[in-house]
């Protein structure tokens, strides 16, 4: 197969594509794969984020997708929450369903809502089936007793996997303690989970949630890993898909050290921030993706050093 150059920068309006060929020099053929827990799939260790096509045009959503999928990505991510997302996907990711893993989230906590989101996201994204359908964002007390309650959501996951709409049932969650409950109350296949060096290091985030996670053989789910801190005010917004302050665009060695930092975690995939204009990097990260050593791990905890991180335990 004929590669192409890798995912263009945010469109502006227009169907030109823009390259980033500095991180296109030592591109593989194919994305490195591990198994998802035990569910006896394989995953690209980079995951396409749906996000990436919210608010493109048609053909470049086309083109995003066509060329992560010829550089090995099979694992793809979406759910309605981002914006039209699926509507960009769906039609950019049919030709290459069959040979992908396809992921999906509902933010609905009661039975019949979920079920007629996980309706509509199967008829929006051209599928019959997700391979993956997640509880999404768990994070209030509320949001665990409502959805694991009588009535609640997991029960139309159930039903789901029953019928073959669904093989697989996870979630995600940004709060730790929702994590914890979440795993107690049912033996989910998977977890999306923000595992960062610096929510790691300076807000002792996530080390008992991947502990946990290990312990039930769960496949595991990168968030956040390109995440450097909190957003403190309206003036650092930069980006209009990310809602953090992500590795900054020229802190290369930085993103190399934090990346295969949360690969060395125990990781399947790791999802990067949004934007497509730090997709290259993050994709050259991971094909090239190695265990860190002592001193880089030591680097990488003095670079987190009195950094706000994005979550606290």
């Amino acid at each position: 197969m004929k590669r192409r150059h890798f995912l263009a920068v945010a469109a502006t309006g227009t169907t030109a594509l823009t390259f980033m060929p500095q991180f296109l020099h030592a591109a593989p053929a194919e994305m490195p794969k591990r198994k998802l827990g035990r569910t006896g799939e394989k995953l690209s260790l980079l995951g396409f984020g749906g996000i990436l096509v919210m608010n493109e045009e048609q053909p470049i959503a086309n083109e995003m997708v066509a060329r992560a999928f010829d550089h090995g990505i099979n694992y793809f991510d979406v759910a309605p929450s981002y914006g039209n997302a699926e509507e960009k996907l769906g039609p950019a990711l049919e030709p290459y369903r069959k040979r992908c893993f396809l992921a999906c989230k509902t933010n609905q906590r009661k039975a019949d809502d979920a079920q007629r989101e996980l309706e509509n996201s199967l008829r929006i994204l051209r599928t019959d089936h997700f391979d993956l359908y997640q509880l999404h964002h768990l994070t209030s007390d509320e949001d665990i007793e409502i959805a694991f309650g009588p009535g609640g959501a997991l029960e139309t996951f159930v039903k789901a996997k029953e019928k073959g709409l669904v093989r697989f049932l996870g979630f995600s969650a940004h709060s730790e303690e929702a994590a914890m409950e979440a795993m107690n109350r049912f033996d989910f296949d998977t977890i999306l989970f923000p595992i960062n060096f610096v929510n790691w290091y300076e807000g002792n985030f996530g080390p008992r949630v991947l502990a946990t996670a290990k312990e039930k053989r769960m496949g595991i789910l990168a968030l956040k890993g390109l995440a450097f801190s909190a957003r403190k005010s309206e003036q650092e917004f930069q980006y209009r898909k990310i809602w953090y302050n992500p590795i900054a665009a020229d802190a290369d060695e930085t993103a190399r050290l934090a990346l295969n930092w949360t690969l060395m975690q125990g990781v399947t995939a790791a999802i990067p921030p949004g934007e497509p204009m730090f997709w290259d990097r993050a994709f050259m990260i991971a094909a090239n993706a190695a265990p860190l050593n002592e001193d880089e791990i030591e680097k990488l905890e003095r670079i987190a050093g009195g950094v706000e991180p994005v979550f606290r335990s």
